[in-house]
């Protein structure tokens, strides 16, 4: 074969970049909790529980409702200025985090990375059914999935060793955001809407990329409007929604409240805390590649109804259990393993959710992704306040056993609602 007629590789540079800016993403976003949870914090700012609650959560509510706003504008208009100017305004937003001298300036800080992160996924969603061929879908979304999850592990080591080492909590919004500031140059340097539009990507490649797609154009005419009716009516789509309502509801545990549950409870040193957070963190992120690879190969031999269905149900199941087993272990490594097995199994399941959005989402494809991460961030946003009512009303020994016992039963409602999930079931009837 000629060198002409291989095709080049753009199409892994695309997928480099996202996946290098979900990193970023997940950075800005995990790194909040070791931030105000840290001693340099705590003598500089003064938060009651339910003040450090309400930070923590207005991120997710903020992300949650500018979901379809933000999946809306990427249909709609050019995706390449759109998730640039999304980077950049999330990372000087995480810089404003560091210049906070309040309660108030840090809630309206987390409130507006919020926004500015909320259009990322779901542009990213269609950046995956054009710059990934269509047997691997799975593969390229756990990869994009992988890297936000390497960035949420690294955050509560990174950011514990930079105000450690700084000796101010200031330096970790200040850095990240700065570095923020070059991977959305980055973007716009690399990335295009479309093969067709890249300079660098060949016709061999564009043809590997248009196998099984029938037309493979630039979008002409892009939807003017959210398929809100169809959305309303599509079962299949809420029990989609349901389960990333009840994963995020259990996941959230994990980065909202596992480094307060090492210090507090378990008694465990700051820098301890972040690097064990950092190690449980870390063992999902096998999965997601596994996860991603075993999809597509059910997805081929048993179809997309199976394929997708499986791999999203019984890693729900498989992560209930493992929370009781981390509650019956003291040991740091033991306790990194088993929070670890948690993150293993929900991730193992995300790119089969990513990609069963992508099957069922047609031309809305931003929109409804949108949709369905709405649904999963309120269920995140929700976490917090009902973690808090749970130990107030139920946790007499302060030991948090009760609050993780609702995030276990959170992923076996997943589970259940997995089961009834249709890959083959397009939301509209223009899609079928």
């Amino acid at each position: 074969m000629s060198s002409s007629s291989r095709p080049t590789i753009v199409r892994h540079q695309i997928l480099a970049t996202a996946t290098m800016v979900s990193f970023l993403m997940y950075l800005d976003r995990i790194c909040l909790a070791d931030i105000i949870g840290s001693l340099s914090f705590k003598k500089d700012i003064q938060l009651s529980v339910t003040q450090a609650d309400w930070v923590k959560l207005v991120f997710f509510w903020a992300y949650a409702l500018f979901q379809v706003p933000a999946g809306w504008l990427s249909d709609r208009f050019n995706g390449r200025i759109l998730i640039t100017i999304y980077i950049a305004t999330w990372s000087l937003f995480t810089a404003m985090t560091s210049f906070a001298t309040g309660f108030a300036t840090l809630l309206i800080a987390r409130l507006l990375c919020g926004l500015a992160e909320a259009g990322y996924y779901p542009a990213g969603s269609s950046l995956v059914t054009r710059w990934a061929h269509i047997g691997s879908r799975g593969f390229a979304s756990s990869i994009i999935a992988w890297g936000g999850r390497v960035g949420g592990a690294v955050a509560p080591g990174l950011t514990a060793y930079v105000i450690i080492s700084a000796g101010n909590w200031r330096y970790a919004g200040w850095i990240y955001g700065g570095a923020g500031i070059f991977v959305a140059w980055w973007y716009w340097r690399v990335f295009r809407d479309h093969p067709r539009q890249h300079p660098q990507c060949n016709s061999a490649e564009i043809d590997l990329l248009a196998e099984g797609r029938g037309d493979f154009q630039p979008v002409k005419n892009p939807p003017r409007r959210f398929p809100f009716a169809a959305a309303c009516r599509s079962v299949n789509l809420w029990n989609a929604n349901a389960v990333q309502f009840f994963t995020n509801i259990g996941w959230a545990f994990l980065v909202l409240y596992l480094s307060d549950y090492l210090k507090i409870v378990m008694h465990v040193e700051e820098k301890y805390a972040g690097w064990i957070t950092t190690a449980a963190l870390s063992i999902g992120i096998l999965a997601l590649p596994l996860g991603g690879s075993v999809t597509d190969a059910l997805t081929r031999r048993f179809g997309k109804r199976l394929g997708r269905m499986l791999p999203m149900s019984l890693t729900k199941f498989a992560a209930a259990a493992c929370y009781p087993l981390a509650l019956w272990t003291d040991s740091p490594l033991g306790m990194a393993i088993a929070f670890g097995l948690v993150t293993f199994f929900a991730d193992f399941g995300l790119p089969a959710m990513w990609t069963t959005m992508q099957d069922i989402s047609g031309r809305y494809q931003a929109q409804l992704f949108g949709w369905g991460n709405m649904w999963g961030n309120i269920g995140a946003g929700l976490m917090a306040l009902m973690f808090r009512r749970v130990l107030n009303v139920f946790d007499s020994n302060n030991d948090y056993h009760e609050g993780v016992w609702m995030c276990a039963g959170a992923f076996v409602l997943a589970g259940v609602f997995a089961l009834f999930v249709n890959a083959e079931k397009p939301v509209t009837q223009e899609d079928a």
